[in-house]
């Protein structure tokens, strides 16, 4: 009997779950960007009138609330076995989340959006180096253009270093991190990965939160609207990244600059300049050359 060679090292096993399809991740990524601006625009719309652990805090409770129902059917699905991973994904998440609406309140929407471009290039290295998923020279190239054309748009030499864009470095990288960690958890289903990172976020935000509590009055049916739109997000995240490859969702991302600005645009009376618009053009560019077969 011949004997089976024992197999060199080589790249990381592959996730287990169905074949990758594109097109459908491609879907559920624009419902994910559409949800998340709407948010993202309703705490804007705030002002720093709260602090941004509070609402975050908040998001969180509302999304456990809602999930209540699936979590209560799904009772006897509930188990992991990666607890570890679920924990620096909530902490990852959390970080991002609280420091990407401490930004959303200090920064244009259109801005914020454009400077938040650079996490996609990051994550298609990290996902060729980490993941050892395959990126084809063609995504790098379109990750690459669209990044040429988020520094036409946002003007780099113009802006200044303020507290906003120091809090959105730390939300593209800590953002990026539970991404890849995401990716990493593929096997899991999305009613666990909801849960712990809904009920996550709500245990870490929660002592920090009352820390800094303030009365929310009227307010109320505004923050509980931000946590409905974030929840209904994470859902749609969840199942464009058990879908899609990361090289095609990463360029993919730059899509969410024309909604953000529009929405920026109709609401908070921001006007796009000429440069945003030529950069903005060069990023659906790439955008379109990635989602082509």
């Amino acid at each position: 009997m011949a004997l089976t060679p024992r197999p060199g090292p080589g790249p990381l096993p592959p996730v287990p779950g169905p074949e990758r399809d594109n097109l459908r991740g491609a879907a559920w990524l624009m419902a994910d960007m559409g949800l998340n601006i709407w948010a993202l625009a309703i705490v804007k719309a705030m002002g720093a009138d709260f602090p941004a652990i509070q609402i975050v805090f908040i998001r969180a409770l509302t999304g456990l609330v809602l999930l209540s129902p699936f979590l209560w059917r799904g009772r006897a699905t509930l188990r992991t076995a990666q607890p570890g991973l679920h924990l620096v994904r909530v902490l990852l998440s959390a970080t991002a989340i609280v420091t990407s609406f401490f930004a959303i309140a200090r920064l244009p929407l259109a801005l914020f959006t454009a400077v938040s471009f650079t996490r996609p290039l990051i994550m298609l290295a990290m996902a060729a180096l980490i993941l050892r998923e395959v990126v084809r020279p063609r995504h790098w190239l379109a990750g690459l253009v669209g990044l040429v054309g988020v520094i036409i748009a946002v003007q780099p030499g113009e802006m200044a270093m303020n507290a906003g864009l120091w809090a959105l470095m730390v939300t593209i990288l800590a953002g990026t991190g539970a991404v890849i960690v995401t990716r990493r958890m593929r096997a899991e289903s999305s009613l666990v990965m909801m849960l712990a990172y809904t009920g996550g976020i709500a245990a870490v935000t929660a002592l920090p939160a009352a820390w800094v509590w303030q009365a929310p009055g009227q307010m109320w049916p505004v923050l509980l609207l931000i946590g409905a739109f974030a929840q209904a997000a994470q859902y749609c995240f969840l199942r464009a990244h058990f879908w899609g490859d990361a090289g095609v969702l990463a360029p993919l991302g730059y899509a969410s600059l024309v909604l953000s600005t529009a929405v920026g645009y109709v609401f908070f009376d921001e006007i796009p300049t000429l440069q945003l618009a030529i950069g903005s053009a060069i990023i659906i560019a790439a955008t379109l050359s990635v989602a082509r077969r």
